[in-house]
């Protein structure tokens, strides 16, 4: 089974789409792929179909929804045995493809393996790492369906993962000099992300190593103006350092300092 969740989600055996056209089908079969083999309890894709008013016909729909998707399974994949692979556990189901193919899961691999190149020092594989990692999104996770509580969290935190590598390949790319190459997609990031101290923070690294003093205070600039409107809070120690380091033209800036670099010593 090949599963798609970093964009919209999709999922498919054999070549063959499984996932249904109909809005809460779709939502069950996200649900179960999302957690990647764990029994869903019944109450919990009660909650995430119907987030609201709970109809008293919920749990014969449920049980509908798993039967109709156990036929699409054995359409596409004749010979296989459905409920081996959408099964019935005490209380809930679980979704166990004999071989499973997830982009959610690849993404972990790959982010792990950036992370621990990092905490090693070795920022190319970090880099290398990470830009496969981030090559398998797509748009924003499961952007195809209306997620109730449980999907608009495990949104979140994938979302949130994603920050985390992106962020950490920013700074093991800076550390390898390649501020020319990321000065476009660190503003196309600063733009949407317009309070994240740390992007800017290597947008204003990186605009200052290509000679854009002016630039990179002026990044500043806007990031307090947004973040003492939008929250009331004056920037970080950490980037009124880098400012600092601008404003004083720090040799430093020019190969050993990072944004986690004084956040570590700050």
């Amino acid at each position: 089974m090949d599963i798609c969740i970093l964009g919209p989600f999709d999922a498919r055996i054999s070549g063959r789409r499984l996932t249904p056209t109909a809005a809460k089908p779709a939502k069950l079969l996200a649900l179960l792929a999302v957690e990647k083999g764990r029994t869903v309890a019944l109450d919990e894709c009660i909650r995430e179909l119907w987030p609201g008013r709970v109809p008293r016909t919920a749990n014969a729909a449920i049980h509908t929804y798993v039967s109709k998707l156990r036929e699409t399974l054995t359409a596409a994949a004749p010979g296989t045995d459905p409920k081996s692979v959408l099964r019935t556990r005490p209380g809930g189901y679980t979704l166990t493809p004999h071989t499973w193919s997830s982009d959610q899961e690849e993404f972990g691999r790959l982010a792990e393996r950036g992370h621990r190149a990092a905490a090693a020092g070795d920022d190319a594989a970090a880099s290398a790492q990470f830009r496969r990692a981030l090559a398998l999104w797509k748009g924003t996770a499961l952007s195809n369906v209306e997620a109730g509580p449980l999907l608009e969290l495990r949104r979140t935190e994938l979302e949130e993962r994603r920050k985390s590598a992106y962020e950490r390949c920013v700074a093991a790319e800076l550390r390898l000099g390649r501020h020319y190459e990321l000065l476009g997609e660190l503003v196309a990031q600063t733009a949407v992300d317009r309070t994240n101290e740390q992007l800017h923070a290597h947008l204003m690294l990186a605009l200052y190593r290509v000679g854009r003093r002016v630039q990179a205070l002026q990044v500043y600039r806007n990031l307090r103006h947004q973040l003492v409107k939008e929250l009331g809070l004056e920037p970080s120690p950490g980037i009124q350092a880098l400012q600092r380091a601008i404003l004083s033209a720090d040799r430093s800036l020019h190969h050993a300092w990072t944004p986690e670099q004084d956040r570590r010593t700050a």
